[in-house]
């Protein structure tokens, strides 16, 4: 019985069992490569999803624009929030309706961040374009960006 538990408790403790059936006497635990070390932090070091965000392109005072986030790998039996920030050269509640954080990423892996803009109270004095800027912001259960191509911030000018 106790080599049966040397056996079963040598994965958790370390020791080396001898084919006698008991943990050897000197028998150091060797330790992991950094590959495989143990993580501090439990589920979160498995491989998680990447959000990448880019908009559908400029849009015209009075019109609605997106900005699209795309996390990859989608995942199969949940849903995602994801924080951003927002940020440029126009001014919520004056240029465009205010956008609230945090996004909703389903289980398609895609979510849209739809941008309402309103007509120019600055009309007469200028006719110039404002920027509006999302950044997606770091969050439990996701990575930003990718290697091939994604973004963590996308840009959409509002024309006049």
């Amino acid at each position: 019985m106790a080599s049966a538990l040397a056996f079963a408790l040598a994965p958790l403790t370390g020791a080396q069992p001898s084919p006698q059936g008991g943990p050897t006497r000197d028998a150091a635990p060797a330790a992991a490569p950094a590959s495989e070390q143990p993580c501090p932090l439990g589920a979160e070091c498995a491989q998680l999803p990447v959000v990448s965000i880019h908009s559908t392109g400029n849009i015209l005072r009075g019109k609605t624009g997106s900005f699209v986030l795309e996390m990859k790998p989608a995942l199969m039996f949940g849903a995602m929030f994801v924080n951003f920030k927002v940020s440029g050269t126009a001014v919520a509640g004056v240029d465009y309706k205010a956008l609230v954080s945090p996004a909703y990423i389903g289980q398609s892996g895609y979510a849209t961040i739809l941008l309402h803009t309103l007509p120019d109270p600055r009309a007469g004095f200028s006719q110039q374009a404002y920027s509006v800027v999302v950044t997606l912001e770091p969050g439990l259960g996701y990575a930003l960006g990718n290697a091939t191509g994604g973004s963590s911030s996308a840009l959409i000018w509002i024309k006049p």
